[in-house]
């Protein structure tokens, strides 16, 4: 996985936590920058309606030109997703300045920030990403 990440094939986004007892804190995701090689590894290069991966797909997807945004407009953000041991999840977590910017990628599902993450940390923001919002989110170089 090392040689991999200094390959610049994938790239590790690691468990945000503040040390509550709740919190997953050693963990991480991996994500890849390349979909095609991604796909090419588990051999499906079906379309989107009959992926049964679509929703790891578009959070891929999102994170990476998520990423591309920021790096184009110089902005630096530590980036994570967090988990808590009874399994409430926020794909993805932008923090600068101390402030908490979270998003949920949803390629057609409704959902709500988890109550405890909103509880934990009340002055975050939150976002579900959709298609429809998807222009608006890449597009955005602030975080929240």
């Amino acid at each position: 996985m090392d040689l991999l990440e200094k390959s610049f094939i994938i790239f590790r986004l690691r468990a945000f936590s503040r040390n509550l007892r709740k919190e997953i804190a050693k963990s991480f995701k991996v994500y890849f920058y390349d979909l095609g090689i991604r796909n090419t590894l588990i051999q499906n290069y079906n379309a989107l309606s009959q992926r049964p991966d679509l929703g790891a797909l578009w959070e891929n997807f999102c994170i990476i030109e998520r990423m591309k945004t920021l790096h184009y407009h110089r902005k630096h953000v530590n980036r994570y997703f967090w988990r808590t041991y009874d399994q409430q999840e926020i794909d993805y977590i932008e923090e600068s300045g101390g402030v908490l910017a979270g998003y949920e990628f949803k390629w057609n599902k409704k959902t709500t920030v988890p109550k405890s993450f909103v509880e934990t940390y009340p002055n975050s923001t939150f976002q579900v990403i959709t298609p429809d919002s998807f222009e608006k989110f890449v597009r955005e170089e602030s975080v929240g």
